[in-house]
């Protein structure tokens, strides 16, 4: 991604605001996790796509006047020698300007005043914020804070949420996000035929992670894109598991729900397999159930298709393949075997913030998920791929990651 590229992301937000407003985006704050330990800092993923810039306490604000005109600042933590010494480099002023494209830098310090000056110079009547929560029971950001100020401080100012255009924004991706994503598959995909290879009954599962994330380590030091799920047997059955505690024995399906990142685009694959190499009778029957499903909706997904539809085909395709297997007998009890959605959309987070679509359209990127989880055969995997809408149809970006049974065993062979 080059700088043109997020400042055309901010052009894009500053024409969807109306004339006469502010928009500050954060790029967050550390959370303490214990004592003089803070969790790893994860930026916010709103300011990423609009700078490029991965610093903390970093604020974006956009200004546009009434007459349509913009201007663009960055406030970021000003130089301190003895704080870089403890916690690493800042990022300076003419990085910031490379990497965004913004022209005008200033220090944190600076914002609030500047932002009393602005908001009372009589020209702004709107202050948009991403007020994005994903639960009521969320700790406040420094937006909501800054809402709270604002409304006390400015209540003149009608605050709108920056969330819904960003939203429709990041719905299409663009050509270089695509790109991205493909380099993230590769990199996946690696991963994955890593844990397949080193399989073998009596593993733990974090081994297989160890083995995921040696591979995808040597591609940078931030190219998880989200916590790996790994377990296999019994634990197959909880949809987000992350203890890594287990150990697979003779017969385990393992389950794997993974993805990496490239340029901040990440990936989300699942694939399921035997831990000795070899598919059971009933684990083969399972899992071509899924695959059947999860080819024919590729076979059938294109522009104009109704998102809504897609989830329903999925469920209804594969009920119908599980009756036809003997592994249900009516098409009514596929809520005992599947459970969870079939389509997500994915990018800048694995669960990508973006406006749900109606109707699909080219550019949209989602999984395409099935997931199977027979308690009473004691078989519970999923099979994930990554559904590019294009003008003529659809492309499975993850479709180079083996997800056949032969596939799937013969590079199971290859390490025997």
């Amino acid at each position: 991604m080059n700088s043109f590229y997020f400042t055309s992301n901010r052009q894009r937000l500053a024409e969807a605001v109306k004339p006469g407003s502010l928009t500050a985006i954060f790029s967050g704050e550390e959370i303490r996790k214990t004592n003089d330990e803070y969790y790893p800092f994860f930026a916010d993923r709103n300011f990423v796509y609009l700078t490029g810039l991965t610093c903390k306490e970093a604020v974006l604000l956009i200004m546009k006047e009434q007459d349509g005109s913009v201007q663009e600042r960055l406030y970021l933590l000003p130089p301190d020698a003895y704080a870089e010494r403890w916690t690493g480099r800042r990022v300076k002023p003419q990085e910031a300007t490379e990497i965004s494209g913004v022209e005008e830098i200033r220090h944190t310090g600076a914002f609030l005043g500047d932002l009393h000056q602005l908001a009372t110079s009589g020209r702004y009547e709107h202050l948009y914020l991403d007020l994005y929560r994903c639960s009521s029971e969320d700790i406040d950001r420094p937006a909501h804070k800054l809402n709270a100020l604002a409304q006390k401080e400015y209540p003149f100012l009608q605050i709108g949420n920056a969330n819904l255009p960003l939203r429709e924004l990041r719905t299409i991706k663009q050509p270089c996000e695509i790109e991205a994503l493909r380099q993230a598959e590769k990199i996946t995909g690696e991963g994955i035929v890593a844990m397949m290879k080193i399989s073998r009954p009596g593993l733990y599962e974090y081994q297989y992670k160890a083995a995921f994330d040696n591979v995808i380590g040597q591609h940078g030091p931030y190219v998880h894109g989200f916590p790996p799920i790994i377990s296999a047997g019994s634990n197959n059955f909880c949809i987000h598991y992350y203890s890594y505690t287990g150990q697979s024995h003779d017969g385990d399906m393992i389950l794997n729900d993974v993805g990496a990142q490239y340029e901040n685009m990440i990936t989300d694959v699942s694939r399921g397999w035997p831990c000795n190499g070899k598919f059971t009778e009933r684990q083969r029957l399972l899992y071509e159930c899924a695959l059947k499903t999860s080819n024919y909706m590729f076979s059938i997904i294109r522009s104009g298709m109704r998102m809504m539809d897609v989830d329903a085909t999925i469920r209804r395709y594969n009920a119908e393949r599980l009756v036809e297997a003997g592994a249900m007998t009516s098409v009514d009890q596929i809520g005992t075997y599947m459970w969870h959605g079939g389509a997500h959309h994915i990018g800048y987070d694995v669960h990508d913030v973006v406006q749900t679509p109606e109707i699909l359209a080219p550019g949209m990127v989602f999984c395409i998920d099935v997931g199977i989880y027979h308690e009473e055969w004691g078989i519970g995997f999923r099979l994930e791929d990554n559904c590019l809408v294009t003008e003529t149809g659809c492309e499975n970006l993850s479709a180079g990651i083996p997800r056949t049974v032969e596939e799937i065993e013969a590079v199971m062979a290859e390490s025997k």
